[in-house]
């Protein structure tokens, strides 16, 4: 009885009598998780069994479509306990996500090894030419299809019984990378007491940092890991020892020898791949990943690598003398070092242009920001976000709107997150609550979430964001309209649940506009003045914009050659990770190599997110978003026809067609790299 009751007050197994069906997170505990999704598993299994038990022959809606919508409960959970667990964490929510992991993992495999399942799937998938189906709904069958034999349907039962051990073990073994990373981040801090020793750090920066230590209850000053702290003390501390230390912290996390370091991890997870992937018949794990990709094959993301590296190369070499130099110019010997380049970087860009962060911030306070960013797709969609303070949260300083079009239809809740916390992982990323999908006319709107880690507001000042900030919160925000604005039939083709070469052209795009005076001019004011950004300003951030790029290309290239690395081996590792990640990145690599230091265990987007054998994505994302861009330039900005276009053939269509076709429908041609080119100066 005990148990029942225990059930039915379990507030993540009723129905959410809240604003838009949100989730009432003033009233889930972390002990509701495991037992709601126990109980949702049954619920979901008994689903499959209702379509695997039909007896009329297999089609597309008994069948395919009955798929896509078994296990909504489930899901609404377990979407729940995996975006507080990265957003608002704590040791009994980790300890609850790595129990209920692999019992999520077992349920997916019943699904994917069910053989009366998959026969029925199979039978519709070899029909397909012939079944009067629309895109979409083909679409959604070779994604099934796809998914069941990547999830080892069509396995003898031997090596079903070691794909679901291993499945199993990939799922905690991700979990606990990350877990590791943010420990690893929130352990460490660098205490000053010296007053001498914030030579060169902006005001703003030591009061947060006074404020850091003051919560903490110490003297003096406090500067952490996390970005608003890290990134401003590289880029302005004349006290090179301290960079160092920094630096070494930051890119030491979890590849230090104690209990959180990852570096059996990464072996344990690239190796685990690599068996599953030929368990599946494929002779890497990029090749099994890269098969439903705008770039389908591993030669082809090679290829794609490897041309950008050609290009950036000449670029690359002449910003490390460039910086080199002006670092000689000053005083500095020897070698430059990678502590150093952020900050001879910063001294450089602003003798050039007479442009750094310091200057640009009192034009972006946060709050005039989120005005901007969201009048901006006012602007170009029609649509509108309306403050909604009633909306449960799960932290008070998360904020929520209510998003309408033009004509009053209501479109999605928007959450938005900004500031570091310890409970929260590093970086910034969107994500939802709910995914769009129209039930037999029935149309259910998304939950859409963005988590940030901004600079906070001080005692005496808003928050003011970096230029790197607000080009971040662009970036998050276009993923955010993706899912936002998004007009399909099926939950698993909507919104972001597209390519992973082609999710971040929605995001990468909109970043454009950070660079645009049109689009400033509009809102940009020195928080205390009320002075508009001065046209010089603007001009100068344009001209600034091609600063270091080729250093930047190659930079986001080593990440993406470390993935591939990792992904292309076709034995198992058994080596140091720092000797296998040196000869990875060797070709790209600039700066003298240092003790200690290592990125595999620390790269989350590809050992803890979706990102494995996908890295490449950002740049060839890139190629697209600058074509799409160049479009709007040519056109004008804010057209309302291109942004017709855009909305209708990217934003609107998630998964439903080939992202190559949607992309060619709204540009009318191929896409081309050379606006990337020119944009980042290196043609």
């Amino acid at each position: 009885m005990a148990k029942v009751m225990k059930m039915i007050n379990n507030p993540l197994l009723q129905d959410w009598k809240t604003p838009f069906g949100t989730p009432p997170f003033h009233l889930i505990e972390t002990i509701h998780f495991k037992p709601a999704i126990e109980e949702a598993i049954k619920s979901a299994a008994g689903e499959i069994k209702i379509i695997t038990d039909n007896n009329e022959l297999p089609d597309f809606e008994n069948t395919i479509a009955s798929l896509d919508r078994a296990g909504e409960a489930l899901g609404r959970i377990t979407s729940l306990l995996y975006n507080l667990n990265s957003a608002e964490t704590n040791k009994s929510l980790q300890e609850v996500a790595q129990e209920v992991s692999p019992l999520l993992t077992r349920f997916s495999n019943d699904i994917t090894l069910n053989k009366k399942l998959f026969k029925r799937i199979k039978t519709i998938f070899e029909s397909i030419e012939n079944s009067g189906l629309n895109t979409e709904q083909k679409i959604l069958t070779e994604r099934k299809f796809r998914n069941f034999i990547l999830g080892g349907a069509a396995l003898k039962e031997e090596e079903r019984k070691r794909f679901r051990a291993i499945s199993e073990e990939l799922a905690t073994l991700s979990l606990k990378f990350e877990e590791n990373i943010l420990e690893e981040t929130n352990s460490f801090k660098l205490h000053i007491t010296d007053k001498n020793d914030l030579a060169g750090l902006p005001e703003s920066l030591i009061e947060m940092a006074s404020m850091e230590a003051e919560m903490r209850k110490k003297q003096g000053w406090i500067f952490t890991l996390h970005f608003p702290s890290y990134v401003p003390f590289m880029q302005y501390s004349e006290k090179r020892d301290l960079r160092e230390k920094m630096l070494k912290a930051y890119s030491s996390r979890a590849f230090r020898g104690n209990v959180n370091d990852n570096s059996q991890n990464v072996l344990k997870i690239a190796n685990l791949r690599l068996e599953i992937a030929g368990i599946l018949g494929f002779s890497t794990f990029a090749e099994m990943i890269l098969g439903d990709r705008m770039a389908d094959t591993q030669k082809k993301v090679e290829k794609f690598l490897e041309e950008l590296y050609v290009a950036s190369k000449p670029a690359a070499l002449r910003d490390f003398k460039h910086v080199s130099s002006f670092a000689e110019s000053l005083g500095h010997s020897g070698t430059i070092e990678r502590y150093d380049w952020a900050y001879y970087s910063e001294k450089l860009k602003k003798k050039l242009y007479d442009i750094d962060d310091e200057i640009l911030k009192p034009y972006f306070s946060l709050e005039k920001v989120e005005t901007a960013v969201l009048g901006l797709a006012s602007t170009l969609y029609g649509i509108r976000f309306i403050r909604n303070k009633t909306i449960p949260v799960y932290h008070p300083e998360v904020k929520t709107f209510e998003v309408y079009d033009r004509r009053n239809t209501f479109l999605s809740i928007l959450y938005i997150d900004y500031h570091p916390r310890p409970g929260k992982n590093g970086g910034a990323w969107m994500t939802s609550y709910r995914d769009q999908k129209n039930e037999n006319g029935n149309e259910v709107r998304p939950l859409i979430s963005i988590v940030a880690n901004f600079t906070r507001p001080s005692e005496t000042r808003p928050s003011l964001l970096s230029f790197n900030e607000l080009t971040t919160l662009l970036h998050e925000f276009g993923h955010s309209l993706h899912g936002i604005l998004t007009k399909c039939t099926y939950e698993s083709l909507s919104g972001t649940n597209v390519a992973r070469d082609f999710v971040e052209l929605p995001s990468q795009f909109m970043e454009n506009f950070a660079f645009e005076k049109e689009w400033l001019d509009t809102w940009a004011i020195h928080y205390i003045t009320g002075e508009k950004i001065p046209f010089e300003i603007i001009s100068k951030i344009k001209e600034a914009s091609t600063f270091n790029e080729g250093y930047a290309c190659y930079r986001q290239l080593s990440f993406g050659f470390l993935d591939m690395a990792w992904h292309t081996i076709t034995k198992p590792v058994d080596a140091n990770i720092s000797d296998f990640e040196s000869v990875a990145m060797a070709k790209t690599e600039l700066f003298p190599p240092i003790e200690g230091l290592n990125m595999s265990a620390s790269f989350g987007h590809i050992f803890g997110g979706g990102y494995a054998a996908g890295y490449y994505g950002y740049k060839w994302a890139e190629v697209l978003d600058a074509d799409a861009f160049s479009y709007f330039t040519e056109t004008g900005i804010f057209n309302k026809k291109t942004a017709a276009s855009f909305r209708k053939n990217i934003l609107e269509k998630g998964g439903t067609d080939n992202p190559h076709d949607l992309y060619v429908r709204f540009r009318g041609k191929e896409p081309s790299i050379d606006a990337l080119l020119i944009r980042s100066g290196l043609k």
